[in-house]
C-alpha cells in the first residue's frame, strides 16, 4: 500500500537525527563497558548493528533503510504537538529543540528492535526486510543475547535525557513508563504464543493481546513525547489515548492486508496469513460467527498438520465472505481511527506553526491507516 506524500515526508523529516541518536547511544554504551576496545566483543555488537541495518553479515558498513522509524517519529511529533517544552526552531539551528526528546526517541526504537529480534526467534521467521534474521545467521542463543543487549541499550539511551536538561524526576518517570511498557509487551507476546495452540480465542481476548503487544509501545511513544513537551497532564493523557488507538488500528490494518491485500500492495503472497494459519482478527471473527458446518471446516483447516492448499484457502475466504468478516474488521479499524482522531483533536496544544504541522502529520497517519478500512 503506497504511503501518502505527507506521511512519507513526516517519516523522513527526523530520520537523520534519529539515526544519529541511535548510533550515539550504541557508541556511548560500548564505551562505558569497555567493549569498543575488546576484539572479542566486536561481533556481538556487530549482530545488533546488522539487525539495525547498519552493516552486512560480514559487519561491513552499508547504506540501507531497513525500518520506517515509525515509533520514534510518533514520539517526536507528539513532543511537538504538546509544545516542545516552549522551544521553537531557530534559524541558525533549526533542529536544536529536538535534542530534549531524541534520547527517548532512540530508546523507543531500540526497545522496538529488541522485541523484533525475539519475535523472529519465537515465530521462526528467517527473513526481515529481505535479509536473513539474526537467529538465522548466528543461531538462537546468540540472537537472544543480541536482543537482550538491545533492551539494555534502550534503557541506557533513555537516561541520556539527563544530559539535555530533563529534570531527574521526569527522567525517572519516563524510565518507569518504559519499563512498564516492556513488561506489557512481554505479556502480549505470551498471549500471542498461547493463542497459537488454541481455537477458543475470543475476539475480546485478541484485542487485549494486540493492545499489549502492538499498541502499548505506540501509546508509550506518544506519552513520552508529550511528557517531554509539556506539563499539561490533559495533553499527555490525550496523546497517550491517541497512541493506543492508532496502535490498535495499525495492527488490524496489518490483519486486513494479511488476508485481502494484493501482491502489489503487500509485497508478498495474498492471503499469506491464511496460509500461515495466523490467529488474526479475521479468523477469530469468522469462527465466532460462522454456521456450525463452516466453523468445523475452519477448525479442521487451521488444526491440520499440512499447510492449507489453494483450494482450502479459497474455502476460508468464502467463509469469511459469508460471515461478513472483512466488513467487521474494517469497521473495527475505522472505530479506532475515529478514537485516535478524537483524542488528537482534543489535545490542548499551543497554536504554534510547529505544533500545527505536527498535528497535521499525525492526522495524516490516521488517514493512511484508515485507507485499509475503505478498500
Amino acid at each position: 500500500m503506497a504511503i501518502s506524500t505527507t506521511v512519507q515526508a513526516a517519516l523522513q523529516r527526523y530520520r537523520e537525527e534519529i539515526q544519529v541518536a541511535l548510533r550515539e547511544a550504541v557508541a556511548r554504551a560500548t564505551a562505558s563497558t569497555g567493549a569498543e576496545s575488546s576484539p572479542l566483543l566486536q561481533d556481538y555488537y556487530g549482530q545488533m548493528r546488522y539487525h539495525l541495518g547498519w552493516v552486512d553479515a560480514q559487519f561491513r558498513p552499508i547504506s540501507s533503510q531497513t525500518g520506517k522509524l515509525l515509533r520514534p517519529t510518533l514520539l517526536l511529533l507528539s513532543f511537538e504537538v504538546a509544545g516542545a517544552w516552549g522551544e521553537l526552531p531557530r534559524e541558525d539551528e533549526p533542529r536544536h529543540y529536538l535534542k530534549r526528546a531524541l534520547p527517548a526517541a532512540a530508546a523507543i526504537e531500540l526497545t522496538h528492535n529488541f522485541t523484533l529480534i525475539h519475535d523472529d526467534i519465537e515465530d521462526e521467521d528467517s527473513e526481515r526486510h529481505h535479509r536473513p534474521t539474526v537467529w538465522k545467521l548466528w543461531g538462537v542463543p546468540q540472537a537472544i543475547n543480541a536482543g537482550d543487549g538491545l533492551f539494555a541499550l534502550s534503557r541506557l539511551a533513555l537516561w541520556n535525557v539527563l544530559e539535555v536538561g530533563v529534570d531527574p524526576a521526569l527522567a525517572a518517570r519516563l524510565a518507569a513508563l518504559l519499563d512498564r511498557t516492556c513488561l506489557t509487551i512481554a505479556e502480549g507476546q505470551y498471549l500471542d504464543m498461547l493463542f497459537e495452540t488454541r481455537m477458543d480465542v475470543s475476539i475480546d481476548a485478541y484485542i487485549e493481546m494486540i493492545r499489549r503487544k502492538t499498541a502499548a509501545l505506540m501509546a508509550c511513544a506518544a506519552e513520552m513525547g508529550a511528557l517531554l513537551g509539556t506539563q499539561d497532564l490533559e495533553a499527555v493523557q490525550r496523546l497517550r489515548h491517541f497512541g493506543e488507538a492508532i496502535g490498535l488500528a495499525f495492527q488490524v490494518r496489518d490483519d486486513l492486508l494479511g488476508v485481502w491485500a494484493s501482491l502489489d500492495e503487500l509485497g508478498k503472497n495474498p492471503a499469506g496469513d491464511i496460509y500461515r494459519r495466523k490467529k488474526s482478527l479475521p479468523i477469530l471473527h469468522a469462527l465466532a460467527h460462522a454456521q456450525p458446518e463452516d466453523r468445523a471446516r475452519l477448525q479442521a483447516i487451521y488444526q491440520q498438520s499440512a499447510a492449507p492448499s489453494q483450494e482450502e484457502v479459497a474455502e476460508v475466504l468464502a467463509i469469511f465472505a459469508r460471515t461478513e468478516t472483512r466488513s467487521y474488521c474494517q469497521a473495527f479499524l475505522a472505530e479506532q481511527c475515529r478514537r485516535a482522531r478524537a483524542a488528537l483533536e482534543a489535545v490542548p496544544a499551543p497554536a504554534t506553526p510547529l505544533a500545527e504541522r505536527a498535528r497535521s502529520d499525525l492526522a495524516a497517519f490516521i488517514a493512511f491507516i484508515e485507507e485499509a478500512s475503505q478498500r
